[in-house]
């Protein structure tokens, strides 16, 4: 869903959403969101990644803002960083991960240009889960690719998809 006006970056970022929305090129974007399959997932899998933050080396949050380009912010559902927490308020440095759960209202093309965002803006391990059918997906330049785990390299982590559903 969409606001009708175009909106500036400065109103954007001194506006308060609730919940948060994305900015895309001078339109604000509500995200579907509210639902518990899509809230207890998103509590799963950033208890997975905070239970082993200091074994990885991570840090995880939910709905932060990602500066993915000039015009444009993106707000995923978790994010995953490198290291201790960063000192920004509003990610413009890629993360390690960007993680998106879908919401029954979701569109597919909604959710690749999301996505593309994040690629574009060099987040190397992006992932999509959908609760409805307790399945992940690895996002790569050439599209969505079912995975049983998720996979990092550098470090080297590895997250059963199954885990976070149990």
């Amino acid at each position: 869903m969409e606001t009708g006006a175009l909106v500036s970056i400065n109103e954007y970022l001194s506006t308060s959403y609730d919940p948060d929305c994305d900015y895309v090129d001078g339109v604000i974007e509500e995200r579907n969101l509210g639902e518990n399959d899509h809230a207890d997932l998103q509590s799963a899998i950033l208890a997975y990644f905070r239970f082993r933050r200091k074994e990885w080396s991570v840090y995880a949050v939910v709905e932060q803002r990602v500066q993915v380009s000039t015009t444009r912010f993106r707000v995923p559902d978790v994010c995953v960083l490198l290291g201790e927490r960063p000192k920004e308020q509003i990610f413009r440095t890629p993360p390690f991960m960007c993680i998106e759960i879908l919401s029954p209202e979701d569109r597919l093309s909604r959710v690749r240009e999301r996505m593309d965002d994040y690629l574009s803006f060099g987040v190397p391990y992006v992932w999509l889960f959908d609760p409805a059918i307790r399945k992940a997906y690895r996002w790569t330049a050439e599209g969505m690719h079912e995975v049983k785990e998720l996979r990092t390299e550098s470090p080297e982590i590895v997250v059963p998809v199954a885990a976070l559903f149990e």
